[in-house]
């Protein structure tokens, strides 16, 4: 058949023409790239100042004075300016000074890697000089020894790696290595790329088992996968063992980050505090990764970390790695998910709640934790193939990921929740974090770039070759070109497809000589998983039998003779599905969510008036008749004024090609609103509903908020 592991295409192999992905890959690369370079310098009115360049200027400039004054220089010393440091006047920011989270220059980082994807299947000299200059003033920011982290460069080198947990040192690494990776992937230049390997040499000069060696590993995960990348990208396996040494390191006994606590209180001279082991299960340090069974604290690091632990188990063979990332894969699939695509269900620490708990209208659901979770499942795809994988990876990418930009590309969401009212969402403290309409830019600005760097790397998600070279998998149907060498021939497939709103395609095969080898497609589990199998062909299947077709764990294996010319046609069915709830997730109780292939619809008042709680599905109805649900495509007209002197959910104006479905349904009258005077009683003796025959329109989930602020619900009352 075929080996298990596989690996994803070069960027530069995949063009991406379908309709969908090209126009949100149009958008990042016109507009967002460019807005969020704007951003990162402070540039954009109304939004929050980012500080990030700024501070990597300071740090260049700070060096050098160094190299100026040589002996003379007299470095900072550290004195602790809190999580986030902000200027005594925000309009004169000092221009030596470190402002902005700990984590700030990664803004920069997953910047620079959007670029470096975009140009791999984009080329554009502007965009190109305005990185390399960008890339020449971090340059200059680093330090003689590697290190390159503003924070402790301008606020004091002393007590570098004494906070790991918190500090997010090697977080800033691992995402400055991403991005330096990226645009040595994109544009051949290895400015940045030497820079990462020397803070990546650092690094490891700092950390390991050895004596004399920090036995610690990163606060917030992500160096674990970006050393990986680097490890395959310069072929130096020393990155790959740190990388392995930072998975298995965490969460042996002693606690890293208790003993740091302590010996951090004691540098201050502060009391201890008293820390239990299950205190650091927010940072997944708790224990060993080997004994973890449940998916717990901020549900980012988790995602990062989970996907570097595949990257390893992977690279390693390790058995144990494997078991530990099936058992947590598991448990967030099948209790911690959301039906959107999104993880991470309470704002308390950003993280993962208990099993089942999925409140819809305080909904956390970070949209960096939607992109992490794509990350796992395309890496646990990459560590076998499995079509579970990829629709858990596809409901990610079409829905909370994409939910978390508006349509004109210039304002985003941190948090996506399922349910939303305006009212309560102004006036309710608890939900705080909940916004009805996204804003232009963070302090915290960990959202926006992520999705800009996923976007221009689609093509990574949608195929995969085997590591023997045997096998062409094929895990979204995505319009475009992909070319790889199977076998030792060269092959190019031509897929033709209009997904999310058709299931119908062809992909064509391009070779110069005939080739054997595998073609293998995913059965999505939208269209009815392997019970789909017959939606699919390919044309050697006929009397001459040159393919033969295997289907094994959601994939359809074409293996034989491919000739120029020959054809993988697919037909899938793409109904309209009801989902109800487990009856564990108590939120969900007596609800149904409508979707429609990889997308995820919610009802929006804009469509459907006020008071979404009061409108219901007519379950029976549509159970009785699931062509009921009528799917309209229509023009989507993206637009709304800002509601404030700041352009607060200012939307420009879009328009996108979409479909909606129109669900029949029934309201529950109501002669009252909040703020009217009361004009029936509060409480009342039970009597059934009176029932209003209505038409719900539903959209699809990542559109809402794109037309002014109103009330959405994605799970509608039965």
């Amino acid at each position: 058949m075929t080996t298990q592991h596989s690996t994803p295409l070069d960027l530069r192999s995949v063009t991406v023409t379908d309709p969908f992905w090209h126009a949100e890959q149009e958008l990042v690369r016109t507009a967002v790239i460019p807005y969020q370079w704007n951003a990162l310098n402070d540039k954009v009115p109304g939004a929050a100042p980012s500080y990030c360049m700024h501070n990597f200027k300071a740090a260049a400039a700070q060096n050098a004075r160094k190299e100026a004054e040589g002996k003379t220089f007299v470095p900072p010393t550290y004195t602790y300016r809190g999580f986030e440091a902000k200027p005594e006047d925000p309009a004169h920011p000092d221009p030596d000074k470190f402002y902005g989270f700990v984590f700030q220059d990664t803004d920069f980082s997953k910047w620079v890697e959007a670029v470096g994807y975009s140009l791999a299947h984009h080329p554009d000299a502007q965009l190109e000089a305005t990185a390399d200059a960008a890339i020449d003033v971090v340059c200059a920011a680093q330090l003689d020894n590697g290190y390159l982290d503003t924070y402790y460069i301008l606020n004091g080198m002393d007590r570098h790696f004494t906070n790991l947990k918190d500090h997010h040192e090697l977080y800033c690494f691992g995402h400055l290595t991403e991005g330096a990776v990226a645009y040595y992937q994109g544009t051949g230049k290895d400015k940045l790329l030497k820079a990462a390997c020397r803070f990546a040499d650092y690094v490891a000069s700092r950390f390991g088992t050895e004596e004399g060696k920090l036995h610690g590993y990163p606060g917030h995960e992500i160096a674990e996968m970006a050393l990986v990348r680097l490890a395959e990208v310069t072929g130096e396996q020393r990155y790959a063992d740190l990388a392995a040494y930072f998975v298995r390191q965490r969460g042996q006994r002693p606690l890293y980050f208790q003993e740091e606590d302590r010996r951090r209180a004691e540098l201050d001279g502060t009391a201890p505090q008293k820390t239990k082991a299950e205190d650091y299960a927010y940072y997944q340090a708790d224990k060993p990764v080997t004994e973890q069974d449940e998916a717990l604290g901020h549900a980012v690091r988790a995602g990062y970390f989970y996907s570097g632990l595949v990257d390893v188990a992977r690279l390693t063979g390790d058995k144990d790695l494997t078991e530990a990332a099936d058992r947590l894969w598991r448990n967030i699939v099948d209790k911690k998910l959301y039906i959107t695509g999104g993880i991470g269900g309470t704002t308390d620490g950003e993280a993962f709640s208990y099993n089942y708990d999925l409140p819809n209208d305080s909904a956390y659901s970070e949209t960096c934790a939607a992109i992490s979770l794509a990350f796992f499942a395309r890496r646990m795809l990459e560590l076998r193939p499995k079509a579970e994988y990829a629709d858990v990876m596809e409901l990610a990418l079409y829905n909370t990921a994409l939910a978390g930009m508006a349509l004109d590309g210039k304002s985003f969401f941190y948090v996506n929740p399922l349910e939303v009212n305006p009212y309560a969402c102004h006036k309710d403290s608890r939900l705080f974090h909940v916004k009805p309409v996204r804003r232009k830019w963070f302090g915290c600005a960990c959202c926006p770039p992520n999705i800009a760097r996923l976007v221009e790397s689609i093509q990574e998600y949608a195929y995969t070759v085997a590591d023997d070279g045997s096998t062409l998998f094929t895990h979204l149907y995505m319009g475009g070109e992909a070319s790889t060498t199977l076998n030792g021939a060269d092959l190019t497939l031509n897929v033709q497809a209009n997904l999310p709103w058709q299931g119908d395609g062809v992909a064509s095969v391009h070779v110069a000589k005939p080739v054997t080898a595998t073609l293998a497609f995913r059965l999505p589990a939208w269209a009815g998983g392997e019970g789909a199998a017959d939606a699919i062909s390919a044309s050697g299947e006929g009397q001459d039998a040159r393919i033969s077709r295997t289907v094994k764990d959601g994939y359809v294996y074409f293996t034989g003779e491919w000739n120029d010319g020959d054809t993988v046609r697919f037909a899938f069915p793409m109904p309209v599905r009801m989902v109800a709830a487990n009856p564990l997730a108590r939120e969900d109780t007596d609800k149904v969510a409508f979707l429609r292939g990889p997308i995820t619809f919610c009802a929006e008042g804009h469509d459907n008036g006020g008071n979404l709680h009061l409108l219901h599905a007519d379950v029976a109805a549509v159970a009785a008749d699931p062509k009921a649900v009528k799917v309209v495509p229509f023009d989507f007209h993206a637009g709304a004024k800002g509601l404030d002197e700041k352009g607060l959910g200012e939307v420009d104006k879009v328009t996108r090609p979409m479909v909606k479905l129109e669900v029949p349904a029934w309201r529950e009258p109501a002669a009252d609103t909040v703020d009217e005077p009361v004009v029936s009683p509060l409480y009342r003796e039970y009597a059934p509903a009176d029932r209003e025959p209505v038409t719900a329109t539903l959209i699809p989930y990542f559109a809402w908020a794109n037309r002014g602020e109103n009330e959405m619900t994605v799970w509608l009352r039965a």
